[in-house]
């Protein structure tokens, strides 16, 4: 009995201390208003289980080291230039062949707080002052470079570079505040992505462990320069990439990657094409028309019962443990890249992964380019190249 009081006892008391959170340890303890919502998730044994045993991303050649902090996305521009891409710092970079070179900005007033850095997650502080470029997509036509900046929006920088122009930060009165990805139609219609209208990027683990889906998918027009919302209601949102022959794009939410038709019968409307076998960040069409879909890392046991029961989710949110500890419990214990080609009708058609994270520890977009595979990710100080 005596044992049992003394376990009723911490047990109240560990109650208190996460109701309280007194000494501000927790890792949602910045944020008051934080709530946890239930996902919307399928089974267990509905999320495929298929693996690359020989876990061939490990064959990857690591370039750039130390040259690039958090490559986002990898674009080439219509003359097969490149790669582009998107750091941490805020600046766009230009591989010319020799070295890479400053090509675009995106934050209008930038300052010695976005000068260079040891690691990627040192600019996090100030990436709203700096700019986050993320998603990048050349108009093949105009050889304009199309930016989706996680704070300052939809943007567009001209083939010379220089200081980007803001072309959209607000859709339906509400603003933009985690703009993600994007991609181009013949006509010049924008198709992009704001993971959420609540959390910043720099709050993206936030986002993650709240399940809240207010994020959108949404199309800009460069006649009207009206931006209008073809989804709500989505848990962020993330890549998106037109099919090859235009009739329909996809994009990947927290665990799925859905078809949104433009033409045809059913034009307007999306529906699921695959379930993933993780947490999804770009997608990419191959010229095939094939679509390459980075995984940020698989679905693990303790994050799919987060995802069921909020409550449980919110109290272990409370304890004093960091967000980077809750970040590693999502992930099994250690970041692992995994990528996956998936068929226009959703037939997985190969994955690649390194479960154990030895090379290819994370991977945000993979772009497949004359029989190789460039990957960048906003984790890591490094393009991976995979020949195919």
């Amino acid at each position: 009995m005596r044992s049992a009081g003394i376990l009723a006892g911490l047990s109240i008391l560990l109650a208190l201390y996460c109701g309280i959170d007194p000494f501000k340890h927790s890792a949602i303890s910045d944020f008051p208003d934080f709530e946890a919502f239930e996902a919307d998730i399928p089974a267990w044994s509905e999320f495929p289980k298929v693996r690359d045993p020989g876990n061939l991303l490990q064959n990857s050649e690591i370039k750039f080291l130390n040259q690039v902090q958090g490559p986002e996305s990898m674009a080439f521009d219509p003359q097969g230039r490149g790669p582009y891409t998107g750091v941490a710092d805020g600046r766009i970079l230009f591989w010319n062949g020799e070295a890479w070179t400053d090509f675009a900005y995106t934050a209008p007033n930038r300052s010695e707080l976005c000068d260079p850095k040891p690691s990627a997650f040192s600019y996090l502080k100030n990436e709203h002052i700096c700019g986050r470029p993320l998603g990048l997509r050349f108009d093949k036509n105009t050889g304009d470079l199309y930016i989706a900046d996680a704070y300052f929006g939809l943007m567009k920088v001209g083939p010379q570079g220089g200081q980007a122009t803001s072309l959209s930060t607000e859709a339906e009165g509400v603003p933009l505040r985690f703009t993600n990805d994007l991609d181009i139609d013949d006509e010049g219609n924008i198709y992009f992505t704001d993971s959420s209208t609540k959390y910043q990027r720099r709050n993206f683990l936030l986002l993650v462990f709240s399940a809240e889906d207010s994020g959108r998918v949404l199309k800009y027009n460069p006649n009207t320069k009206e931006t209008t919302v073809l989804v709500h209601n989505v848990r962020f949102p993330n890549g998106l990439s037109l099919s090859k022959d235009g009739s329909f794009f996809v994009f990947c939410d927290a665990g799925r990657l859905w078809k949104y038709w433009l033409r045809g019968e059913k034009a307007g409307t999306s529906e699921i094409m695959v379930l993933l076998p993780g947490f999804p960040d770009n997608v990419r069409t191959n010229e095939k028309g094939e679509f390459w879909v980075a995984i940020h890392c698989r679905l693990t046991r303790y994050a799919y019962l987060c995802a069921l029961y909020p409550k449980f989710r919110k109290f272990l949110l409370k304890l004093p443990i960091s967000a980077t500890i809750h970040y590693l419990l999502h992930v099994g214990g250690r970041p692992h890249a995994v990528v996956a080609k998936y068929s226009p009708e959703g037939k997985l058609l190969r994955i690649l992964e390194d479960s154990p994270g030895k090379v290819v520890k994370a991977v945000s977009e993979v772009d497949e380019k004359d029989g190789k595979l460039w990957m960048g990710s906003v984790l890591v100080p490094f393009v991976a190249v995979y020949q195919l």
